[in-house]
């Protein structure tokens, strides 16, 4: 059976005095979030309007963004930073207002703040073999005030910090893990690493057993590389609080499943875990069974641990042949099986609305930091 479709009247207001003349393009889900999906016309004067009807439009959920041709230039709020897509539920012939204030290729190209600097462009990972950069983050205060501080280890390093290297399926965003610092009262170190550029080594390297057509699974070595030799060139040059329980990773999607399983392997090292949208689809049975034999091996330090789980309840896995994973489903079912076996001390954050993807990751980042012990920070 088809899925019934509707047409949406997409109006947009122009306020920005920039760029008039040149084709305004709308890119969306709909167009596979190309940001050139579809030219709309010329971005007209200040005060008027663009105009385009979309049809065959199926029921569910649109998004939106505006460009001028690449996410370079998304249009973007009047303080530079970029938006959220416009989203509708269509149930029925609709229409959108839309405005443009600014546009993002106006403002710097760089979001990171004067915290954020590149602590090596190849670091050396001996049991992966490979090269890596490294970004880091040092609170406001560390030259001044001889403190010792705790460390975030994250994925995803070109995700974290500055919009200049992120890269998303609907456009640059970026976590806002520095900002977010910045604005906290507590501080700590955050060491970003970076994940390979293709999609398929950063499967093998974030995945630790083998799955449908990734046999080579790299996901035990990449830890170990962290623990082994990055923790301790951290500790060594920095004044970093050492212990298990001044020391954390957080990690989304194959990263937040990763930094599960670090939690699970390497108790006596990581004492806070943040765990979102964990692609626990990829070997939930494997979860099980690992997490099993983690409780028989020591327990005592699991229940010492904090872990943060989040997922939204929009992040659906297509598995093909019709099939779909739920990622929250999939979570709250560990979850579930992990409190028969052991008292995790753990909060659980699920969003009704959320996505997968950075923009809703920078919400959750900000209630984890928030809600981190004051022990982590003392």
């Amino acid at each position: 059976m088809s899925k019934e479709t509707f047409t949406v009247t997409v109006h947009v207001h122009n306020n920005s005095e920039s760029f008039i003349g040149e084709t305004c393009y709308l890119a969306s889900n709909v167009h596979r979030w190309q940001a050139d999906g579809l030219p709309i016309g010329a971005i007209p004067t200040v005060g008027e309007n663009l105009q385009v009807t979309l049809n065959n439009i199926p029921a569910g959920e649109l998004e939106l963004k505006l460009t001028r041709g690449s996410w370079e230039t998304l249009h973007c709020g009047q303080d530079g930073h970029l938006l959220p897509a416009h989203e509708i539920t269509v149930q029925q012939d609709s229409e959108v207002h839309m405005h443009i204030d600014a546009w993002r290729d106006e403002f710097s190209a760089s979001t990171a703040s004067p915290q954020v600097s590149v602590l090596d462009e190849r670091f050396y990972f001996p049991r992966l073999n490979v090269y890596r950069k490294i970004w880091l983050y040092l609170p406001q205060d560390y030259y001044t005030s001889g403190k010792r501080y705790p460390v975030l280890y994250m994925h995803d390093g070109q995700h974290l910090f500055d919009e200049a290297f992120a890269v998303g399926r609907s456009g640059p965003v970026e976590w806002m893990v520095d900002e977010t610092i910045d604005s906290s009262a507590q501080a700590c170190i955050v060491i970003g690493i970076e994940h390979p550029t293709e999609f398929s080594e950063r499967e093998k390297q974030y995945i630790v057993h083998p799955y449908k057509g990734i046999e080579q699974s790299l996901g035990w070595s990449y830890l170990q590389d962290i623990v082994e030799v990055v923790k301790a060139y951290v500790d060594n040059n920095f004044r970093t609080l050492q212990d298990r329980e001044h020391t954390g990773m957080v990690g989304s999607s194959l990263g937040g499943l990763l930094s599960l399983y670090a939690g699970l392997q390497y108790p006596e090292h990581f004492g806070v875990l943040g765990v979102f949208s964990p692609s626990i689809w990829v070997g939930k049975d494997e979860l099980h069974h690992f997490f099993a034999q983690a409780v028989e091996r020591h327990s005592h330090l699991l229940k010492q641990q904090r872990y943060y789980f989040y997922a939204g309840e929009k992040e659906i896995k297509r598995m093909g042949q019709g099939e779909y994973a739920s990622l929250s489903k999939d979570m709250q079912e560990f979850i579930q099986f992990a409190d028969s076996a052991v008292a995790l001390d753990k909060a659980v954050d699920i969003d009704p609305k959320g996505k997968h993807g950075a923009f809703y990751w920078q919400g959750a980042f900000r209630r984890f930091y928030a809600g981190l012990p004051k022990e982590f920070f003392n």
